[in-house]
């Protein structure tokens, strides 16, 4: 457990240190553990060091987490990624907020559930900015579109934009995808969809937040820099 809250403080040491870097204040980018796979143990040990959010990808393992640790007040869970429509129902009932929204049928049965619970569900638009045909994600040119398309959806709070940049050693590659996440943050603010609000990017994992920050991240991921590698 002490491990677990020193690589917390260190990751949050580098999260201040990019943001002066980058002439951002301090306490403008939030750190969210990405506690999928691990233990509840490591996730109580990351709440003791004062995290209240995490990050989750798969939907039963994530509710499983929620209900055993329901006990512990102010617990958030954010579900990261693709997310199949039939897992719709399970999310709608714990989760706080969705990074991966990409489809309008997906949506649709979002805010079918949510509405049906009495439950609103913030939500991230997920963009594949490096242009990868194995990931998931929207290509950017086609994110107002689909933007527009939620709109009808009251359930759904869009918030801003999710992405995963190419795993590169090329720092300049890296930097492309994160440019491309502000231009479409820049095109989504002017086109001032009713509801919608474009202030979070969230971007950046435990190999490239601080670039992700240089480039207007509002929220980095990290799991591997909290939690050690992955058995």
């Amino acid at each position: 457990m002490e491990q677990i809250a020193a690589r917390v403080h260190a990751v949050r040491a580098r999260i201040d240190a990019a943001c002066a870097a980058a002439g951002r204040p301090v306490g403008s980018v939030e750190l969210l553990p990405v506690s999928k796979t691990r233990p509840v143990a490591d996730i109580v040990a990351a709440h003791a060091a004062g995290c209240s959010r995490f990050g989750e990808n798969k939907a039963q393992e994530a509710h499983a987490k929620a209900l055993e640790l329901a006990g512990i007040p102010g617990l958030e869970w954010v579900m990261i990624g693709h997310l199949q429509s039939n897992k719709a129902k399970v999310v709608a009932e714990f989760a706080s907020e969705f990074q991966g929204l990409d489809s309008v049928p997906l949506a649709a049965e979002l805010d079918r559930r949510l509405q049906a619970a009495g439950r609103r569900l913030d939500v991230l638009i997920q963009v594949n900015s490096s242009g990868e045909e194995s990931k998931f994600g929207l290509p950017p040119a086609e994110v107002a579109g689909f933007a527009a398309a939620l709109t009808p959806f009251d359930a759904l709070r869009v918030r801003g934009l999710m992405t995963l940049a190419l795993p590169s050693p090329d720092t300049e590659q890296v930097a492309a995808c994160f440019l491309r996440m502000q231009q479409v943050q820049r095109e989504l603010r002017e086109a001032a969809l009713p509801g919608q609000s474009y202030d979070e990017l969230s971007m950046g994992m435990s190999g490239d937040f601080e670039l992700a920050i240089a480039h207007g991240a509002t929220v980095v991921r990290i799991g591997t820099a909290i939690f050690g590698a992955r058995g």
